[in-house]
């Protein structure tokens, strides 16, 4: 049988509503053992009719889960023997040897499953079952996509198949069909579809179809750029949230008390290591709510760096106000001790935090454009975390001190203020915004001693940009600076792209340094 006739044969099986019969010993033996073209036949006529055990015997060949002893096929799960006709338990003997597929049959059973999942009842595993079709256009397949066009309801799914469609259709003999589906892939954002229309330019031999697949090849990949950009702008957001979060705690810390902390980072540090720390606690204690324990780890991050900020202010930072030079050098110390603190406990490797199952995967825009969740999810927290810090410094008795305290200390104190309770609760609240900065990063990257090293310049240089005691200034150089960078990275690399983004804020504040918003004042 042609691969040709073994398609049709799929189709009109599926077409015609063949009903489902049992998966049989001989089927099981003609699928996996003997030539590829005769394991291709017998794959065709199984899937024509199949039921869930053909399907998890197709599945188990394309993990190369199945073993053979004599004539008995054995899929082997966890270490388990099961018999593929029955279902049922079985021992595999010593001698059993694996199923060997070679790449041309992997692909011919990838095929299968992707066939038989785009008539399933599940919305993901038919977009899986597309997204496997996308990279065969073999015009055999033209009559079982049609009907699963029909028969869709999903209008994106409907959409990727009548794209896909017009894929195969580029294959036809037929010249009209050519010059169609040249003119309905223009609308395609696909990567894909671009290397399909340029390997299609290269053999087409019509000009007016060549003309139209050269324009709808301009078309597309003036969509790609698009997808390009919007990518590369949602990138800069995501960066910029993440310097928001890790700058915010140096607004209060820096901006509002003008205390220059190095050890900011390591407080990062300590909070991002306290969501590992409860994440062990949800895995071994309580692993059904698994899924929740992100949701735990905000508080008991921000409590952790916010009492080891307290300690510190508490402990030294209270006895060096007004000095710099001494409190840089002192916290420089302080962290270079926390981190081989953290080294003596954890070890020098770094550390594995997982994401929840709802911040896994991401929300398709284009078809080069993907906006992952875990990102969504930190420019929404860190957003938050931004609004709650506003609200407490902007419209609450704490706030209200700690402004007091900053602007004006010996009136404060003279109006019955305790200064040096407000400057602990105002440092143990900069260190705490910082431990959910960690606590974010852990999402994203790879959590270890260096953590906070890695962004503790970049921090600082945000709120200085922005102006020192700004929130305002601090959001909008975050941003600023996230956008720029994955934009300048696009066109001259990461490194330049650091590099340009330094000399920028070199010339910014030497223009102006007072950063984007200064400090209000009056003349007298």
């Amino acid at each position: 049988m042609t691969r040709l006739a073994y398609f049709i044969s799929i189709a009109f099986g599926l077409l015609f509503g063949a009903s489902a019969h049992a998966l049989t010993p001989q089927e099981a033996q003609s699928i996996a053992i003997g030539e590829s073209d005769a394991r291709v036949e017998a794959l065709g006529k199984a899937i024509a009719t199949a039921d869930e055990k053909t399907v998890a015997f197709i599945e188990a060949l394309s993990g190369d889960a199945v073993k053979v002893a004599g004539d008995k096929l054995f899929i082997v799960r966890d270490g388990k023997g099961f018999d593929p006709v029955t279902g049922a338990q079985a021992a595999v003997p010593e001698d059993a040897e694996d199923v060997v597929s070679n790449n041309f049959m992997r692909g011919e059973l990838d095929a299968a499953l992707a066939q038989l999942k785009l008539f399933s009842k599940d919305e993901k595993q038919r977009a899986e079952a597309i997204k496997v079709l996308r990279n065969d256009t073999d015009d055999s397949r033209l009559p079982l996509i049609e009907k699963a066009l029909a028969a869709e309801t999903s209008a994106t799914l409907k959409d990727q198949l009548g794209l896909l469609r017009a894929s195969v259709l580029l294959n036809s003999a037929d010249k009209a069909k050519r010059m169609a589906a040249a003119t309905l892939l223009a609308s395609s954002n696909n990567p894909n579809t671009k290397t399909l229309l340029i390997e299609r330019i290269k053999v087409e031999t019509e000009s007016d179809v060549k003309s139209a697949l050269t324009t709808s090849l301009r078309a597309v990949d003036a969509s790609l750029a698009w997808g390009d950009k919007l990518g590369a702008l949602f990138s800069g957001i995501s960066l910029g949230s993440i310097l928001l979060l890790v700058a915010l705690g140096l607004a209060i810390t820096y901006g509002l008390m003008g205390v220059i902390n190095m050890a900011h980072g390591e407080l990062m540090m300590i909070g991002a290591y306290a969501t590992y720390l409860v994440q062990g606690w949800f895995q071994k204690w309580a692993p059904n709510a698994f899924d929740w324990y992100l949701v735990a780890a905000v508080p008991v991050a921000f409590a952790a760096s916010a009492a080891m900020g307290a300690i510190l202010e508490r402990g030294v930072i209270r006895f060096l106000y007004g000095r710099p030079l001494e409190t840089l050098l002192a916290t420089w110390g302080i962290s270079l001790m926390l981190m081989q603190l953290v080294r003596s406990l954890f070890g020098a490797q770094n550390v594995g935090v997982e994401n929840p199952s709802w911040m896994s995967g991401g929300v398709v825009v284009f078809g080069n454009l993907q906006l992952p969740w875990n990102r969504i999810v930190i420019v929404g927290f860190a957003a938050a975390v931004l609004l709650g810090m506003a609200f407490l410094i902007g419209r609450t008795r704490l706030g209200l001190f700690v402004r007091g305290v900053t602007q004006n200390r010996p009136i404060a104190s003279c109006m019955g203020v305790n200064t040096a309770r407000i400057d602990t609760y105002a440092f143990a609240l900069g260190s705490g915004i910082a431990g959910l900065a960690g606590c974010a990063l852990s999402q994203i990257g790879n959590v270890g001693p260096d953590l906070g090293q890695s962004y503790i310049v970049d921090s600082f240089m945000v709120v200085v940009l922005g102006g020192v005691g700004q929130l305002a200034g601090t959001v909008y150089a975050a941003l600023g600076l996230g956008v720029l960078n994955k934009f300048l990275e696009g066109w001259a690399g990461a490194v330049l792209a650091k590099i340009a983004v330094l000399v920028f804020i070199i010339v910014f504040i030497q223009k102006r340094p007072q950063g984007i918003f200064a400090v209000k004042g009056r003349e007298t």
